[in-house]
């Protein structure tokens, strides 16, 4: 028998059986804490608002349809509580850390000392970005969201996704040249 899906693990949430919500947090606490570590830089903060994500979805599993998917659902609540928690510590300065890795392969120390470097200077990039394309670049490039799922999760069309995400990496690229002294090929 294979395991259930999202979609009938919430259903069984939304429906009483909340024991259940213990599955959805193993499959998706570490994509969620990524997600808000990319966006916030602060590894406290962001194991917060993981935890205040479950919280909602267990307070407002009735409003889970059933339709769609779990992920836009999921990143809606998630999308809801950066919000609020930016509205309460907005003038708190962040600090980035780097996100949690589920595994790696061990490059030779040049080769790795490079990709940390890149990996440090993109870092610097996606938190210089305006909140809307470093959230948006997160969600499709590090969360793996597609781009209708996005385009549900915004309220816009798969097209207007796409023109924003080409938007983003531009602005991306250009500010992670900028930060290695490179020019960009435009």
């Amino acid at each position: 028998m294979s395991s259930p899906t999202d979609i009938e693990l919430m259903d069984q949430v939304r429906d009483g059986d909340t024991r259940q919500l213990a599955q959805l947090f193993t499959r998706h606490h570490l994509k969620l804490f990524n997600y808000y570590v990319r966006l916030t830089g602060d590894r406290h903060a962001s194991e917060d608002m993981v935890q205040e994500v479950f919280f909602r979805m267990l307070k407002y599993r009735h409003t889970f349809r059933g339709d769609g998917e779990f992920l836009t659902w999921m990143y809606h609540l998630a999308r809801n509580v950066h919000l609020d928690h930016h509205k309460k510590w907005r003038n708190r300065p962040a600090v980035a850390e780097d996100p949690v890795e589920q595994s790696t392969e061990e490059p030779h120390a040049q080769e790795q000392l490079e990709q940390k470097q890149d990996r440090e200077l993109l870092e610097q990039a996606l938190a210089r970005l305006p909140t809307e394309k470093k959230e948006l670049l997160i969600l499709i490039r590090y969360q793996d969201l597609r781009y209708d799922a996005i385009a549900e999760l915004l309220g816009c069309s798969v097209e207007a996704v796409k023109v924003r995400v080409h938007r983003a990496m531009n602005d991306l690229r250009r500010i992670f040249f900028q930060l290695s002294g490179e020019k960009a090929n435009d």
